[in-house]
């Protein structure tokens, strides 16, 4: 599911903007979780990731240009749009990779045409992020946050360091190519983040977290020298 947090410290705007993304997502048959936020203070203070933030940038307290900078600071990956009354403060939005942003007051059109942009970023996003879609329910996963990923009886199963196992099907073939380089696929049933590695000793590989994957032997030989790149890669 697509977690869309809104933050504005006007109640008609943020009620306005909550409605259009209750509509647009409706008609695309896609299911989303929607959070809506009085201020940045109130925002920062939210503990769970969020996928897409509407953000005004002209708010009482903390506006959301600086709110936008913490969040960014804190590792935000998702895709933000700022809410605002002078096009000019838009300019600023650059250093913070704002992907848009809605002037008030926010017309429909404008809109929907900035969120099917968003939709094909969404569908396109390769570098980093891992889409994935279940039935009518989607998720955007960091592959920072991909410890292994193992298939069963069709099955794709991420398991993430929150401890969070995402499952959809697919095939580890299809999954492979849509991952990075950092992923190696050491079983037929297994592809591992190189990232989470801790040790390999006597044909396993013992990630943090705990679990044991094992290394099969036609792929012993090349897991063994993507080791060796990836300690050259931790001394840089």
């Amino acid at each position: 599911m697509i977690t869309i947090a809104i933050c504005d410290d006007e109640k008609q705007t943020l009620d306005q903007i909550r409605k259009l993304v209750s509509v647009f997502f409706r008609e695309k048959n896609m299911e989303v979780s929607i959070v809506c936020f009085p201020g940045g203070e109130e925002l920062l203070r939210y503990d769970r990731s969020v996928d897409i933030l509407f953000l005004d940038i002209q708010m009482n307290g903390i506006d959301g240009m600086e709110t936008a900078r913490k969040l960014r600071s804190r590792n935000f990956r998702g895709f933000l749009i700022f809410i605002t009354v002078l096009r000019e403060m838009v300019f600023q939005s650059f250093e913070v990779q704002a992907y848009d942003y809605l002037v008030k007051p926010v017309e429909e059109k404008k809109f929907v045409g900035t969120m099917e942009r968003l939709l094909v970023s969404m569908n396109n996003v390769s570098e980093e992020r891992l889409l994935v879609q279940k039935g009518y329910e989607r998720s955007i996963v960091p592959f920072a946050d991909i410890i292994y990923a193992e298939i069963i009886d069709r099955k794709v199963y991420l398991h993430l360091a929150s401890s969070v196992v995402v499952d959809f099907y697919d095939r580890i073939e299809n999954l492979e190519e849509r991952l990075d380089s950092r992923f190696f696929r050491c079983h037929r049933s297994y592809l591992i983040n190189m990232q989470y590695l801790k040790s390999y000793k006597n044909g396993v590989a013992y990630m943090e977290g705990g679990k044991e994957i094992p290394i099969s032997r036609l792929r012993s030989k090349a897991f063994s020298e993507v080791i060796l790149q990836y300690m050259k890669e931790w001394r840089l």
